[in-house]
């Protein structure tokens, strides 16, 4: 056995080191050094990995042939939606989020309902019995499906070589521990090493593998920053644990866009999918109350229709509150300094609290005219219509301006069966009004807004 020796590994990239270092040379991160115990890679590991090496040859790209239709169908519209159109033969996917979040529960899921496939479920944390108590609560497999509970890189493919596997799935990648690396399952030099088998099988054989990743407290994936360069595509699991709605997102995804994502809503036969979230958002909406406002927003190619709701209160302790929920603190600061000053609203003696209905998070600037006007209605303590919608961005000078896809946001409200949208005056150039079964309401700056709302 060859002598184990100590190195030092930096978190962010993977670089290696005999001594610890305060500042990584390779990324530049500061105190991001952790000593691990490692023994040397055999003889045989070398020679196989050399042999893999020189039976690749250089071809001509004009010469190269790939099949448009080659995605593997999962039979999950929003997973595949995220994926480009499916899963790429030969590919590996990372998979994130916190944890009881969903992440096992939506691969299983996902893997119980394609038809005609033969895969195998690789479970470092449960048991045989634990992974068949939720199948059985998820679903009847559509194909032929094994599951084994393993955490050693070479028995799993001696398991790969007995069940000739059409799709792979390992849960979880910080569970897994190869026999050349002397340090516990889960260290930035295990999790390096197992990665690269794991891409080297599915680049020499064409299967694609699927690896669930934990996350660190700080919402990151745990492990080296080198195995998110590693795999082809990486995917976050994200949602509030006291909301049923679950959103993944693609943060890199090298066979397809990174603007999809796929709405789920957990429950207690497992994952839902949700082809139009804007009915469930404005689902509740029954009552018309001042301080709510509906705002047109894009997550990633999809318009999406939430509420925005705000509360504006004289400050009882002298000193006002500003909180905001899903929706950024300091851009919320600057709305209210531009509605002080160009509306002449007196805010700033008194608490403003927003609120982004359903427990999402919005990043789409197309919201500030709706969290605009919910701040002004509740402030006047009049209520908007809730047959009207809002897609616009507010500059700093008051003025309205235009966003991104707006006639997929007007099209959508018209569906949705609202009666006006108000938008910028500059979005709507060109824009055929006539098309669209909605009235679409120009406005130039947050005056016209107010005028057209509460005159």
């Amino acid at each position: 056995m060859a002598k184990a020796k100590r190195y030092f590994f930096c978190r962010e990239c993977g670089y290696q080191s005999s001594s610890w270092l305060g500042r990584c040379p390779e990324c530049g991160k500061w105190n991001t050094f952790d000593e691990e115990v490692v023994q040397a890679s055999t003889q045989v590991f070398k020679q196989s990995s050399n042999q893999a090496i020189s039976q690749s040859a250089p071809v001509r790209i004009e010469e190269v042939k790939y099949d448009e239709t080659v995605r593997i169908q999962t039979h999950c519209s929003e997973f595949d939606r995220v994926l480009g159109g499916g899963i790429v033969p030969g590919s590996l996917l990372l998979l994130g989020g916190e944890p009881g979040i969903g992440k096992s529960t939506l691969l299983l899921q996902t893997a119980l309902s394609m038809q005609g496939k033969r895969l195998l479920y690789v479970s470092g944390e449960e048991s045989e019995q634990q992974i068949k108590m939720r199948a059985d609560r998820i679903g009847k497999p559509q194909g032929e499906m094994y599951v084994v509970s393993e955490t050693a890189t070479q028995r799993i493919f001696e398991h790969i070589e007995a069940v000739k596997p059409e799709l792979l799935i390992i849960d979880s990648i910080q569970t897994i521990s190869s026999e050349e690396i002397d340090s516990s399952a889960g260290s930035i030099s295990q999790i390096r090493e197992c990665t690269t088998l794991f891409q080297r099988y599915a680049k020499l054989s064409g299967v694609p593998v699927l690896l669930i990743g934990h996350i660190t407290k700080d919402g990151t994936l745990a492990g080296p920053k080198v195995m998110e360069h590693i795999v082809d595509a990486v995917l976050q699991f994200e949602g509030d644990q006291n909301y049923g709605f679950r959103i993944l997102r693609a943060l890199k995804n090298r066979f397809g866009s990174t603007a999809e994502l796929g709405i789920f809503e957990m429950q207690s036969d497992g994952l839902r999918e949700v082809p139009n979230p804007s009915e469930i958002l404005l689902s509740q909406r029954d009552e018309t109350l001042s301080g709510s406002a509906v705002s047109a927003t894009l997550e990633g190619a999809r318009p999406i229709f939430i509420e925005v709701q705000s509360l504006v209160s004289s400050a009882v302790y002298g000193t006002p509150q500003r909180n905001a929920n899903g929706f950024d603190f300091r851009r919320l600061s600057m709305l209210l300094a531009v509605l002080e000053k160009r509306c002449g609203f007196k805010l700033g003696a008194k608490d403003v609290f927003l609120n982004i209905a359903g427990g999402l998070r919005v990043s789409d600037p197309a919201i500030d005219l709706a969290v605009a006007c919910s701040i002004l209605s509740s402030n006047v303590d009049i209520p908007i219509p809730p047959t009207i919608c809002m897609a616009a961005e507010m500059g700093l000078n008051g003025e309205i301006r235009p966003v991104t896809r707006v006639e997929q946001r007007i099209a959508e409200a018209g569906r949705l069966g609202f009666e006006k949208i108000f938008v910028s005056r500059y979005n709507t150039k060109g824009l055929d009004k006539h098309k669209y079964p909605i009235e679409i309401v120009e406005l130039a700056v947050i005056e016209d807004a107010f005028r057209k709302l509460f005159a």
